[in-house]
């Protein structure tokens, strides 16, 4: 009984924390930006407002985005990220950042076509990878990228024999938060997730099945 109490907790909390760190973040900017704005606009209304940091907030992040999509917005943009980048913690604090969620949120999902396993960097030792390219003019070659962990934005691009990848059945987005996370964050079982009848080769499928 006491270690399915112990099973229980665990896993109650892999789930419920994600919520709450979310939660706690997202309070947090909203309660900074209400602390900035508020008592201002406390002062020219002569009454307090709630809800303004959440306004602002969402509204910051609309405008940022409409800025970007223009090229008076992205030099502005790339002037303000150049004054991040030029002190050092923050800058590896904020490339690391950026890299983790436009791996999470931008077009690069849509660019890695199917998780699956390859037996790299050495014999015996699989990496996990996505498909970026599928066989082209009769080749039995698959372009595939190997991310380095936990910036999945950078890693090795390999042409290899499809023979030589093992498919597993998971979504590109359970892929990426496997890598970004070192392995902690892993669908249940994913070891196991071999699509059957693309298994490639025959070690590796034993390995992941």
């Amino acid at each position: 009984m006491p270690r399915r109490l112990h099973t229980y907790f665990f896993t109650g909390l892999i789930i419920v924390l994600p919520f709450l760190l979310t939660l706690y973040f997202l309070w947090v900017v909203f309660g900074f930006v209400d602390g900035l704005i508020g008592p201002l606009l406390e002062l020219i209304l002569g009454r307090r407002v709630p809800g303004v940091g959440f306004v602002v907030t969402v509204g910051l992040i609309l405008g940022t985005g409409a800025l970007a999509t223009n090229y008076l917005g992205r030099r502005f943009l790339g002037w303000g990220e150049r004054l991040f980048t030029r002190v050092p913690l923050v800058r590896s604090v904020y490339q690391t950042l950026k890299q983790v969620i436009r791996a999470l949120l931008s077009e690069q999902k849509k660019a890695f076509r199917q998780v699956v396993l390859v037996e790299y960097p050495r014999k015996g030792v699989y990496s996990l990878a996505f498909i970026t390219g599928g066989k082209q003019d009769g080749s039995d070659m698959l372009a595939v990228f190997v991310p380095t962990t936990p910036n999945p934005t950078s890693g090795f691009l390999l042409f290899l024999p499809e023979e030589e990848v093992t498919y597993l059945d998971m979504s590109v987005e359970d892929g990426l938060k496997l890598v970004v996370s070192g392995g902690v964050i892993a669908p249940p079982g994913w070891e196991g997730k071999v699509k059957k009848g693309e298994q490639g080769g025959g070690d590796a499928g034993a390995r992941a099945g």
